[in-house]
């Protein structure tokens, strides 16, 4: 399987920020803009850890912080990665990346933020 990043459909949008969004067997493709001072602690509210889905992926522009329960990374533009269940992130800069999921755990994950999204 192989799609162009243009074809595949975006499943939100909030000014510059999106996610497109593909499922490929038992994984999600995801490409993803997320702005400077993006903080995903408020979707996760309500979780322990934040997220609680692996994902796997590759930041082509920008800087992120990944917070755990006991440690921080630091992704920079030009690396691949890997998150482990129980993270959150925050955008230092502007961020461009793909990321692939598995496809049950990444839904549950976005039903939660997707609630707490709208009870904003």
């Amino acid at each position: 399987m192989h799609s162009n990043r243009e074809d595949i459909p975006i499943v939100f949008q909030s000014g510059s920020s999106y996610m497109r969004e593909i499922e490929w067997g038992d994984m999600d493709g995801n490409f993803w803009a997320l702005s400077a001072g993006f903080d995903s602690v408020p979707l996760f509210k309500g979780l322990s850890n934040g997220c609680e889905c692996p994902h796997w992926g590759y930041l082509f522009k920008g800087r992120m912080r990944v917070t755990y329960a006991n440690r921080e990374e630091v992704i920079t533009a030009g690396e691949a990665y890997y998150l482990a269940p129980g993270h959150n992130v925050l955008m230092e800069e502007d961020c461009e990346m793909v990321e692939f999921s598995p496809k049950n755990e990444n839904r549950k994950m976005m039903e939660v933020a997707s609630r707490n999204m709208a009870s904003k």
